[in-house]
């Protein structure tokens, strides 16, 4: 599909949907990457006076959040930045007191993309707002995303789309190019990667997801991360009986 028809078939779907739920607008987390980037541009599209940015450091590097003002000011969105450093360190701390021993570097990771997710919904709920989430398929394929966190929301409009279309999507709406050059991260720490992190590139990602091939090492670890996440990707469970 040619990139001007998907904008504007992303750009109708959005408006339709916040429109069936009964709500006015949009309310989008700007980390400063390109996901982001995008789905406020497409948002911006569908509701031109109803697109809220929420900028949400939590002991992030201040270059996202400096990325994320860039982007807001490139599609004249207003913001809001709710600073969750105070809210992590206080939930933690009460954490440590309920479960002896040293956290594990996943549970302290999850409690940021979950804190970000109630504060998305505490403001979409201020304004009658819907959630749009900027997950795209090469990250849901292999549940590189928090259950309840990142994944908490109400709207996917990057769901079908892979990491290429992405940026070609990002090209086409303006996002600054600086943002579309930026190495994909979780902001997790100075260098991390997302591409580190998965331990191959979205390149080859992309092209497992197109084609179903890939080299053999990268394939047995696509399809295992798959298998492992397969829970994140459903409603939780309901017995039959």
């Amino acid at each position: 599909m040619e990139t001007g028809e998907l904008v504007n078939r992303l750009t109708g779907w959005i408006r339709e949907r916040v429109t069936e739920a009964g709500a006015e607008g949009a309310v989008v987390g700007l980390s400063g990457g390109i996901d982001s980037a995008v789905v406020v541009g497409l948002a911006k599209r569908a509701f031109p006076e109803a697109v809220l940015g929420v900028i949400m450091p939590c002991h992030s590097l201040p270059r996202d959040a400096e990325h994320a003002r860039l982007v807001a000011a490139a599609f004249s969105v207003p913001v809001r930045e709710v600073v969750l450093d105070t809210a992590y360190d206080t939930l933690l701390a009460r954490l440590k007191t309920a479960e002896a021993g040293e956290p594990k570097a996943l549970a302290l990771a999850n409690i940021k993309p979950r804190l970000r997710m109630v504060t998305l919904y505490y403001l979409a709920t201020q304004h009658n707002y819907l959630v749009l989430g900027t997950g795209n398929k090469s990250e849901l394929t292999v549940g590189y995303f928090t259950k309840y966190g990142d994944a908490g929301v109400d709207l996917l409009p990057l769901g079908n789309l892979v990491k290429q279309e992405v940026r070609e999507v990002a090209r086409h709406l303006g996002v600054p190019e600086e943002i579309i050059r930026k190495a994909p991260s979780a902001g997790l720490w100075e260098g991390q990667t997302d591409e580190s992190e998965l331990g191959f590139s979205y390149a080859e990602l992309d092209h497992y997801i197109r084609t179903g091939e890939g080299r053999p090492e990268v394939v047995a670890r696509i399809r295992t991360m798959q298998q492992r996440s397969e829970h994140k990707r459903r409603l939780p469970p309901i017995p039959g009986f």
